[in-house]
Parts: C-alpha cells; sequence; structure tokens
C-alpha cells in the first residue's frame, strides 16, 4: 500500500505541473513551468506506466487517477508533438530551382556576456559565413572581440550594454532605415530593418530579446509577453515579408510564443523539423527551445540547425531561408481570430498596468 501511494504522489506531482501553465496569471513560478513540457511529458508518461504495477481493478480511485493521468498525457503530447518529424512542416521546403540571391543565410546567438571564449564565436562565424549575424547579451567587450570577424558586414546595428540584454546585429546586405528601439524598457534594446536582398527583394526583420519571467529578473511575465505582442502587432500589421527572430526567453510551445505566432500571422520555423533546443547547453536533461525564427507566409526553409557550442548557455541558431512569394499562398496562415487578438491586446495593456504602478514609461 505504501508503494502504491508513493505512485500516487508521483502521478499527482506530474498532473499538478500540467495544470499550473494552464493558469492565467503571469507571475514568474506559474509561467516557468511552460519550459520544461519535454520532460513533464516524460515524467507523466512514467508516472502512468509506474501506476499500473499496483492497479487494482477494484477500487474506483484507480479508474479515475489514470482517467485523469492519461488526459494530463494527451495534452502534453498534443502541446509538443507540432515540433516532431511527425507533424507536417509550418514552412515549407524550398525550391530546388530557388536562385541564390534569393537565399539568405542568419546566424543567431546568445553568447552570454561572461563568456570569455570569444575565438569560438568567431571561429564558427568564419565557417558558417552567415549573410547577417544576430548576437545578444553582448556588451562593449564583446563588440571588440568580434570585431575582425564581422569585418566583411558593412552595415549594421550595435547596442553594447553590460546588464546581459546588450544586441549586435551585422549584415552583408543592405539594411534600410534601421531602428534600435527600447519598446518596454529604456535598457532593453530592440533591432527592426528593412533589409534588400540579392536579388533586390526587401523584407522586414525584427529581433528581440525580452526579459525573462524569473524573480531575478521579472516577477511577471508582462514585459516579456507585452514586448512580444507588440512585434506581434508590428508583424500583423506588415507591408513586407516579414521575419521576427531572438531570444524570446520562452519556450516555442508555450501560449505566449503561440500567440505571437498566432496574431502576427506568423509561421514557425521548427514545427514539423524538431525541437532545436538551444538551452540549457550546460545540461543534458534540461534543455528547451528558447531562440526563435518566426516567418511571414513567403519564406521557405533551406536548412536549420543548432550551431555548435561556444560555451555560452545557449547553442547558437543557424537557418538559411528563401524567399519565395510566389508561393506563399500555399502555406498562408490563419488570420487571428477575435479571441486572440484580444488576448494579445489584453498582455499589452497589462504591461501599460505594471508600468504605470512602477510609475515607470515605455520605452520608444
Amino acid at each position: 500500500m505504501k508503494f502504491k501511494r508513493f505512485l500516487q504522489g508521483f502521478g499527482i506531482l506530474a498532473i499538478v505541473l500540467t495544470l499550473i501553465p494552464i493558469v492565467a496569471a503571469d507571475f514568474w513560478w506559474i509561467r516557468m513551468f511552460d519550459f520544461p513540457h519535454i520532460q513533464l511529458t516524460i515524467l507523466t508518461f512514467v508516472a502512468l506506466v509506474s501506476y499500473f504495477i499496483k492497479f487494482d481493478v477494484k477500487w474506483w480511485e484507480d479508474y479515475v487517477f489514470v482517467t485523469i493521468i492519461s488526459a494530463c498525457l494527451v495534452y502534453q503530447i498534443a502541446k509538443i508533438s507540432p515540433y516532431t518529424a511527425f507533424a507536417p512542416f509550418e514552412v515549407g521546403k524550398a525550391s530546388e530551382d530557388v536562385s541564390k540571391r534569393d537565399e539568405i543565410k542568419f546566424y543567431s546567438a546568445n553568447v552570454l556576456q561572461k563568456n570569455s571564449k570569444f575565438d569560438l564565436l568567431n571561429d564558427e562565424i568564419k565557417r558558417k559565413d552567415p549573410d547577417i549575424i544576430l548576437l545578444m547579451e553582448t556588451d562593449s567587450i564583446w563588440m571588440d572581440q568580434v570585431k575582425e570577424a564581422v569585418s566583411k558586414y558593412p552595415y549594421r546595428v550595435e547596442a553594447p550594454i553590460d546588464n546581459t540584454y546588450g544586441m549586435l546585429l551585422y549584415s552583408k546586405l543592405e539594411m534600410i532605415e534601421p531602428q534600435l528601439r527600447f519598446l518596454v524598457d529604456d535598457s532593453i534594446p530592440s533591432i527592426h530593418t528593412i533589409i534588400k536582398m540579392r536579388s533586390g527583394k526587401q523584407f522586414m526583420f525584427h529581433a528581440i530579446h525580452p526579459t525573462p519571467p524569473m524573480p531575478q529578473e521579472n516577477p511577471s511575465s508582462a514585459d516579456r509577453d507585452g514586448e512580444m505582442m507588440f512585434v506581434a502587432k508590428m508583424a500583423r500589421e506588415r507591408k513586407l515579408p516579414t521575419i521576427v527572430a531572438g531570444d524570446f526567453n520562452d519556450v516555442a510551445w508555450s501560449s505566449t510564443s503561440r500567440l505571437l505566432k498566432n496574431a502576427g500571422r506568423l509561421l514557425d520555423v521548427r514545427i514539423g523539423r524538431g525541437f532545436y533546443n538551444s538551452f540549457d547547453a550546460g545540461s543534458f536533461l534540461f534543455r528547451w527551445p528558447l531562440d526563435h525564427f518566426m516567418v511571414s507566409e513567403e519564406f521557405r526553409v533551406v536548412d536549420i540547425k543548432t550551431g555548435e557550442n561556444i560555451k555560452s548557455d545557449h547553442y547558437p541558431f543557424f537557418i538559411q531561408l528563401s524567399l519565395e512569394p510566389e508561393l506563399a499562398e500555399e502555406q498562408k496562415p490563419k488570420p487571428p481570430t477575435e479571441g486572440q487578438l484580444k488576448r494579445a491586446n489584453e498582455q499589452i495593456e497589462d504591461l501599460l498596468e505594471e508600468k504605470a504602478k512602477k510609475g515607470e514609461n515605455l520605452g520608444q
């Protein structure tokens, strides 16, 4: 009986951890349970299988317990299954005959500000030879250390800040009207620019790195969620093909990331391809996808992979895309529902209310 009670406790833990993220609250201790969803799915499966060791058909509580934990497992699998090879691509493969002038290579990396292994990043930049480099957690030391590696990138926006939210953007392709903006805080930068491809086609690029809902950062997820919804609005009102990229400090399957995708009329390059877990590079068990590329329907995927270990707590993210607007109708996202737009606006309003309580103004 004691062993059975232990298994019940194990199962109840799996059930509680499944239900916590469903709560519509932005407290950090709730939102943090969005992250270990893969691990939670495994935990729930183990709890269910283990319980059958002591399952007794005579007791109604066994049937109730197994029914509830089975429902949790189905829910868990449903959330992560789109990011497996069993799901269809949301962003299709690039056409075989697409012109190289319509392809673009991105390299994105959260370098970890205190990391001093500069050569590892510089060497990978040289090997990958991307068209666009996005570096986050970059202070003036990092900007100086990558100077030689990015010397062939004439277009750049640099915001070296020593608060772990510095951002550097380098491009071989022309940037048109680049903007360095501080959407929710005057110390949290984001970069927004039109980029002109070799073929002459243009697209809009938004680079963001919002703060995570953690006690040492923010006690709530309002800043992160609000910034993501500001960018969703920009993407939704786009006049050009659009890419939103960066370390979102949020997992792909969370309600906020999915709302950014849906409210912004965007597509997730991960869906149908894999998790591409980018954080934590220092842990074997606890890894999840925090670094993202979301694109409008005009883009197709040539290649996608995580980069080499650069001694950061994140793996870099490498993606090669093609711009094929003639095929956009084949993967056009559904328009956002009224409910999705309402939730997106509520998250912006929640941010405004929180800033007002603190006597703070939004950034520019």
